[in-house]
Order: structure tokens, then C-alpha cells, then sequence
């Protein structure tokens, strides 16, 4: 086995007493599943790591803990408790957690996929949003302004999208028109709507 993080010493002895049970248990588990897990601290968490590669991380929050497997749902079988990080919903105790027997399988199972060189699935990318058109008072004003027009046809589809949706979440006719008159003012600018939140 690796040599043993002592950050994850400190990272246990620092949570909650309640934690403190639960870190120690499966945290014996996967090393017991897996001699040659390496321990580190990232994200601020216990991570476990086998032949350089990401296998399981732990964490412990103000009333539970959360454990998972980084290859998810291909090492448990079945879909993930999504009430808390990892695939075991809240553990407040050893006792959340299936049988030592059951967790050993699932660690080893976690290390033979990385043996095999399985990757984790990537989620599939969302469909674009289909093209908004744009209201005809903001048409009238690009016609009006040569320079915002230029810079909101430049703009990509979801840039278009921010200065369109805007204006119509506008509940009131007035904030309708003052928004409209700031998004010319931005565009003239070469501005895109987000524009304060860009470094």
C-alpha cells in the first residue's frame, strides 16, 4: 500500500464526531479492497487514488458524510442515492453504508476497471437551445444604431439569446424600455450582455 496521507489524519480528526466513525470505516475499507491505493487531500477532500488514477473520494459535511466511486454507477450496478455527494446518499452512520463485505467488492471492482482502462462515461452535451427572434422594438433600435447592430450580429446565437431574453422577462413596460435602452447603449459599446462578469 501507499504510505499513508497523515492529511487525512488531520482531515478526520477535524470533522464532526459523528464523522469521525464513518471516515475511519471506509477509509480502512478501501484500503483493505485495494493494498496499492495511494491517499491524497484534493479538493479539499480524501481522495484515493490506484495507478494514478482517481477510484474513490470521501467527504464530511455539518450532519453527513458522502462517499463515491469515480467510475459511479459502473462500479455500484445500479443509479446513485443523488440526496448527497457519491452514490450512498447521506451516511450519518456505519450503519448507511451497505455491509463491509458488499464495499470491499465494490472497491476492487473500482480498481479492476481502472486495471482495464475503463473511462468514465462523459454525460452526452445538452441540445443548443433553438434561435430566439428577436422582438421588433429591439429590431427598430438596431436599425436605429448602425454600431449596436453590428455588434449584435456579431454576437454567437447564445449571446443574442442574453440581450433577447432580457427584455422579455421584463415584467413591466418601463423596465421593458429601460432595459432596451441599455442594451443599445452596451452594444454601441461592443458589449455583449454579460459583459461585467468577462475578465
Amino acid at each position: 500500500m501507499g504510505a499513508p496521507d497523515p492529511r487525512l489524519d488531520a482531515y478526520i480528526a477535524k470533522s464532526a464526531d459523528f464523522a469521525q466513525p464513518v471516515l475511519r470505516h471506509l477509509r480502512q475499507v478501501v484500503q483493505a479492497g485495494c493494498p496499492d491505493v495511494e491517499e491524497t487531500i484534493k479538493w479539499g477532500m480524501p481522495h484515493f487514488y490506484y495507478r494514478g488514477k482517481n477510484m474513490a473520494h470521501m467527504a464530511a459535511f455539518k450532519a453527513h458524510c458522502g462517499f463515491g466511486f469515480w467510475h459511479g454507477d459502473q462500479v455500484t450496478g445500479a443509479e446513485a442515492d443523488r440526496s448527497a455527494m457519491g452514490q450512498f446518499g447521506r451516511i450519518a452512520t456505519v450503519k448507511d453504508l451497505p455491509p463491509k463485505a458488499e464495499l470491499l467488492k465494490l472497491v476492487r471492482k473500482a480498481a479492476a476497471l481502472i486495471d482495464a482502462g475503463d473511462q468514465v462515461p462523459r454525460a452526452p452535451k445538452p441540445a443548443p437551445k433553438p434561435s430566439l427572434p428577436a422582438p421588433a422594438d429591439l429590431l427598430a433600435a438596431l436599425r436605429r444604431s448602425a454600431a449596436a447592430r453590428r455588434t449584435f450580429e456579431g454576437l454567437p446565437p447564445s449571446g443574442q439569446r442574453d440581450y433577447i431574453e432580457w427584455l422579455l422577462e421584463a415584467k413591466q413596460a418601463a423596465t421593458r424600455e429601460k432595459r432596451l435602452a441599455q442594451a443599445i447603449e452596451w452594444m454601441e459599446e461592443g458589449k455583449s450582455r454579460h459583459w461585467k462578469y468577462r475578465k
